[in-house]
């Protein structure tokens, strides 16, 4: 197979991916056509099929594995598929894993170094809270894992959500060392469980896909909702404590038109909406630059950063 991120324009392909979106649209002339969004496990790629009812589309649905043939162009600085046959795949024809994207990095590695943050926490509550779901809850392990931190954008795929919260994890090391009245145990236990909600917010792979609790409460409140389990467990959790850790959650997106139904009011909150939007940004434009592979040149607008983007040329 072609793997996505070894595409070039001017090519012209057969291959099987996933059908990871399809979504129908017309033309300024009110042609019909559809959009598709391809995936593999190193990445997506639009999808245009500009003649839906020709002979050579067959009737495929979202989330099949379809083989299509088509030629790779550029558009807008990124790698577009205009797509001429398209037809369902045959199970054999095809290993599932090819086409979801994982980190990178260890999983197990990633995990058993988050774990080492855990240990590093002192105050009792805290440690316990943490420990009820890193710990102690074998599904939820398993599911955080395997989990991305994102539908897209960032940290979308397998494994993400780890590597995200382990990258927050260690920049908050650095702001307790270098901001002492830092309470470190807060914010340890704050920056594992700012995103936790996102494994009941998001479906798991290949679907990846909003739920309803997604939908309808999104992570941050499904987040603080798992923090109250875990605190609930603990005889004697003070009171203003769970406040603080929850304060956290709720203010982690750092403003009110992100998401936050709180600014943040403490030092702690404060420091991780910093390190959750610094991580955020970094990866986008981690991916945004992998995904350009050989083009120098400018990338195109980019609605996240309000500017036209490219490598830097040394």
């Amino acid at each position: 197979m072609r793997y996505i991120n070894t595409l070039h324009e001017g090519e012209t392909i057969r291959c099987i991916y996933l059908c990871k979106g399809k979504r129908s649209a017309e033309t300024r002339n009110g042609k019909a056509y559809d959009n598709l969004i391809l995936q593999d496990k190193t990445g997506t790629l639009d999808g245009k099929v500009w003649d839906p009812n020709s002979n050579g589309i067959a009737d495929y649905d979202e989330m099949d594995f379809i083989e299509v043939f088509g030629d790779v162009i550029c558009y807008n600085g990124n790698l577009q598929l205009n797509i001429k046959q398209i037809r369902k795949a045959f199970e054999d024809e095809y290993v599932a894993a090819d086409y979801m994207p994982t980190s990178e990095k260890s999983v197990e590695g990633m995990y058993q170094e988050l774990m080492k943050y855990v240990a590093q926490i002192d105050n009792e509550y805290l440690r316990r809270a943490v420990e009820y779901y890193f710990k102690d809850d074998a599904a939820f392990i398993k599911r955080f894992q395997a989990h991305s931190a994102a539908k897209s954008v960032h940290h979308g795929f397998a494994g993400g959500l780890l590597e995200h919260t382990l990258s927050i994890v260690k920049m908050c090391e650095y702001y307790v060392g270098a901001y002492p009245i830092l309470n470190k145990d807060l914010l340890y236990a704050a920056a594992m469980y700012h995103d936790i909600g996102k494994t009941k917010e998001l479906s798991a792979f290949p679907e990846n896909d909003y739920t309803d609790d997604g939908q309808l409460l999104g992570h941050i409140i499904i987040g603080v909702e798992m923090a109250n389990d875990a605190i609930r467990s603990i005889p004697g959790f003070p009171e203003k404590l769970a406040a603080e850790l929850k304060h956290c959650i709720l203010a982690h997106h750092g403003e009110l038109e992100y998401g936050s139904p709180k600014k943040p009011a403490l030092f702690e909150a404060v420091a991780l909406s910093l390190a959750d939007n610094a991580d955020a940004k970094l990866e986008t434009m981690n991916e945004i630059i992998a995904g350009a592979g050989d083009n120098n040149g400018w990338l195109g607008y980019n609605r996240l950063f309000e500017s036209n983007l490219r490598k830097t040329s040394i």
